[in-house]
């Protein structure tokens, strides 16, 4: 899970919050309703400002949790989460998607999901862009868009484990890079919502049905 914090997420930060603490409870049942069952859940969440108006604040990554054995320790994070800094729009939301692609992704089970899921309300500062090229930003990201978008489709790059196990599900506005994205990427969906104004459209039933149909 990739989610904005900045400050413009102001209350709607609170739904996606919401949504990610009762994810588990919720996917369990829908799989529950269509005789599915999920033998092992992993959930990262990755919080994400902007490098150059939050420097150390800027980025902060958990490790996978085991679900439900680690579900405190998930919904202790959750909660600590607050909508502050950013600065104007853009944000990092790319450098979070390629940390979350990067990801210690499990490779046992039969039949196995590697599901990403953006929540934010701004546009991205392109990877190229010096702005936000300071100490504290992560080594060993992409170039630009393009060298991004080959961790997504080439297997042999490293980033995602398997082509067909994947899934992308973007709540984000119709705004660069996220629209280019949506357009362009394989196993991609693209939820587009009015930028500064949070995601009041975001139908969060979308990703749990998106998940059990793919299981």
């Amino acid at each position: 899970m990739c989610i904005d914090c900045t400050g413009s997420m102001g209350s709607l930060l609170g739904n996606v919050k919401a949504n990610a603490l009762k994810f588990y409870p919720d996917l369990r049942e829908a799989c529950a309703e269509k005789d599915k069952e999920i033998s092992e859940l992993r959930i990262k969440v990755i919080a994400f400002r902007d490098f150059n108006a939050d420097k150390n604040q800027a980025m902060k990554s958990t490790e996978f949790f085991t679900i439900p054995d680690q579900e405190d320790e998930f919904k202790s994070f959750i909660n600590g989460l607050t909508p502050t800094g950013g600065g104007d729009e853009p944000e990092n939301g790319l450098e979070a998607l390629a940390l979350a692609m990067k990801s210690d992704w499990t490779t046992v089970g039969d039949k196995r999901r590697h599901i990403i899921v953006v929540w934010t309300d701004a546009s991205t500062h392109p990877l190229e862009s010096p702005v936000t090229k300071n100490d504290f930003y992560p080594q060993d990201m992409p170039a630009n868009l393009d060298e991004l978008t080959n961790w997504w489709e080439d297997e042999q790059s490293g980033a995602m484990p398997s082509r067909t196990a994947k899934r992308l599900i973007i709540f984000a506005p119709d705004a660069s890079a996220w629209t280019e994205i949506g357009l362009n990427w394989g196993f991609t969906i693209h939820h587009p919502a009015k930028a500064g104004e949070g995601l009041s459209d975001v139908d969060y039933k979308t990703i749990l049905d998106m998940i059990v149909k793919s299981i």
